[in-house]
């Protein structure tokens, strides 16, 4: 049997992110590998400059989800004050050192945020990990920063909850989590699964699968490649690789 780290993900708010372009930011309906990978990454307290680190914690894990209410949908739309392009400027490390940069301008934004989302996380190591669950069981129970979903503004409303369990596939995993809460959920009992082709994955059958923007490549250049996604549902035709 193969060993899973399996937590849940319950916010009033969370924005799991999708491509940007132009003024938009969307969320998608369930979480992000790149939001996961923070998270894990300010459980362990690896800086957002660390890339080394947060390339390393990326080849280490896979990861599964099991979403059982993907969230009512908000928008909300932004007015922010920005500074002018000034390629000769000094880089402003505060927001406090934008504002007072001079004449400022203004960008239009529209975000998308997640309303009482609910999600379970497997967790699983790879043949090259440079951690173990136990570890990351550890730190998500004692975080070194602070944990949220997707955005600083969404911060979590339910400890994670972590548990290391054994199981033959990272489904079996989380449908043996022993949930925290008897929170109720239009939909809560309606699972999909989403994860990353890998050997230690357990599962071959699948719905289909869908090409997903959230591997990091840098963190400092806010860039992403594109990964295979594959999705179970609850019902429906089923594919077997």
């Amino acid at each position: 049997m193969q060993q899973y780290l399996s937590f849940q993900l319950y916010g009033v708010l969370a924005s799991w992110g999708e491509q940007a372009v132009g003024e938009s930011r969307h969320s998608a309906t369930h979480p992000a590998r790149s939001a996961i990978l923070g998270l894990l990454a300010a459980a362990l307290g690896i800086r957002r400059d660390e890339e080394q680190k947060l390339s390393d914690l990326s080849v280490s894990v896979c990861l599964g989800f099991k979403v059982s209410h993907s969230g009512l949908l908000l928008k909300d739309y932004h007015t922010i004050q920005v500074p002018p392009e000034d390629k000769k400027a000094r880089h402003r490390n505060t927001r406090r050192a934008e504002l007072l940069s001079g004449k400022l301008g203004t960008v239009l934004s529209s975000r998308e945020y997640r309303q009482d989302a609910f999600a379970l996380v497997a967790v699983w190591l790879t043949e090259h990990s440079y951690f173990t669950l136990n570890d990351l069981e550890r730190k998500l129970t004692r975080p070194e920063f602070q944990l949220y979903l997707g955005r600083k503004s969404c911060p979590l409303s339910l400890p994670l909850n972590p548990k290391v369990i054994a199981a033959d596939s990272f489904k079996a995993a989380l449908d043996a989590y022993p949930l925290l809460t008897d929170i109720k959920l239009p939909g809560l009992e309606n699972g999909i699964y989403y994860w990353e082709k890998s050997p230690f994955s357990g599962i071959e059958d699948y719905s289909y699968r869908v090409p997903r923007y959230d591997q990091p490549l840098s963190r400092k250049h806010w860039q992403f490649a594109s990964r295979d996604e594959y999705v179970l549902l609850s019902t429906g035709e089923r594919h077997v690789s």
